[in-house]
């Protein structure tokens, strides 16, 4: 053996080194300890437990904003449909009073005609006819001899004493047309001579 194998030999020790690498064995990846990865499902429970709270009370608000959305949808409805009905009373009523107000004239001839006793018996069925139709949309009339004027519901054409007596208060003595009147409105005041009290 030569020199130099003793010297290789004996310096056997130091072996230049291997490449990087090449026949080192890659140890297995080391796995979490199990309290760290205890940590970790603890922390993402916590998450999603926030998650499911804050998720709550969002509902919660959601709710409540559609119910006050409710409410107040069904106030304007309630409020709508008395708006409507109230207009449909109106105008009925004004559809009403167009008609009775035409009618009228024809209610001043029958009322004529009956105080002069000028109705006929077939005339005169069509005349109470007439008077029940108008009494069943309300329609009344007023003024008589007698009444108590009243400005309101009278329009005074003259000053007429009452013969053969004396007044205390301003009386209707002679009525020159009737008044009418729809439910509690006065269509046309009546037309009448008033009575007053002596001074």
């Amino acid at each position: 053996m030569s020199e130099a194998d003793d010297n290789i030999q004996g310096e056997g020790a130091q072996m230049p080194p291997s490449p990087e690498g090449v026949g080192e064995q890659q140890s297995p990846p080391s796995e979490q300890p199990e309290g760290e990865q205890a940590a970790h499902e603890s922390s993402v429970g916590d998450a999603v437990d926030e998650a499911f709270a804050e998720s709550a009370v969002d509902w919660a608000s959601l709710a409540a904003e559609r119910t006050t959305d409710l409410q107040r949808l069904q106030a304007e409805y309630v409020n709508y449909k008395r708006r409507v009905d109230r207009d449909r009373m109106l105008s009925r009523r004004a559809g009403i009073e167009s008609v009775v107000t035409d009618l009228m004239p024809v209610l001043d001839s029958i009322s004529l005609a009956r105080e002069h006793d000028d109705l006929g018996s077939g005339f005169k069925m069509v005349a109470d006819e007439l008077e029940k139709l108008a009494a069943k949309h309300g329609l009344t009339s007023f003024g008589a001899v007698g009444d108590t004027f009243d400005p309101n519901r009278h329009d005074a054409l003259m000053e007429i004493p009452l013969e053969g007596t004396e007044v205390e208060v301003s009386t209707v003595s002679q009525v020159m047309q009737q008044g009418y009147a729809l439910g509690d409105r006065i269509i046309r005041p009546a037309r009448v001579g008033v009575a007053n009290p002596k001074a």
